[in-house]
């Protein structure tokens, strides 16, 4: 391997990535921030889930309401569904692994609510059973993807596809969007 060419070549996507994001997701992003706004704003909260990398995702964003984002302010009420290793291992022994989100999702979530499935294929049974809840609950089931959306299309509204088949180039506009998300959530609500 030349680490010269490699080191370049990575870059150059992550480049035309980016650019081919900010072309697809303006309408999306725009949407979910509308959503997150109005849900806040009514003393709705956001539930972000996933697996993995979109796991750690979700804790970051979580976080980044919660405690703050660019300044210290009122905190955003935000749970990463990810977090709690006794329910999450409970549900998958008692309920199985698809379950997961799900249940949380129906113990937790009320009408008004943000659900925010992050799932880099859009196949994972697990976040499209955990947005199929919030749909069913009257909490927005709101996603990111990648690559065609996978079978987040027809579940999740708003989402978020970013259009790349390569996993790291979809989880890094993922968290760049969700950093997005927080930035604008901060200005929207008056927190700053």
């Amino acid at each position: 391997m030349n680490i010269d060419d490699f080191y370049a070549s990575e870059f150059a996507e992550h480049r035309d990535v980016v650019e081919r994001t900010a072309a697809a997701c303006k309408e999306p992003f725009a949407e979910l921030l509308a959503e997150c706004v109005t849900s806040i704003q009514h003393g709705g909260k956001i539930l972000f889930f996933g697996n993995g990398g979109s796991a750690a995702d979700c804790q970051h964003l979580a976080t980044e309401l919660t405690i703050r984002y660019k300044d210290n302010r009122a905190p955003i009420a935000a749970i990463a569904l990810t977090t709690d290793t006794s329910a999450l291992t409970a549900c998958g022994n008692d309920l199985g692994f698809e379950q997961i989100f799900a249940r949380q999702i129906d113990a937790l979530g009320k009408p008004g609510d943000i659900a925010i499935g992050i799932s880099t294929s859009g196949q994972s049974p697990n976040v499209l059973l955990g947005l199929e809840m919030a749909k069913s609950k009257g909490i927005v089931p709101a996603a990111f993807g990648g690559k065609d959306g996978g079978k987040l299309v027809g579940v999740a509204h708003p989402l978020i596809i970013v259009p790349s088949d390569t996993t790291a180039r979809i989880q890094e506009m993922h968290i760049m969007i969700g950093q997005m998300l927080c930035g604008a959530l901060e200005v929207e609500l008056g927190l700053l």
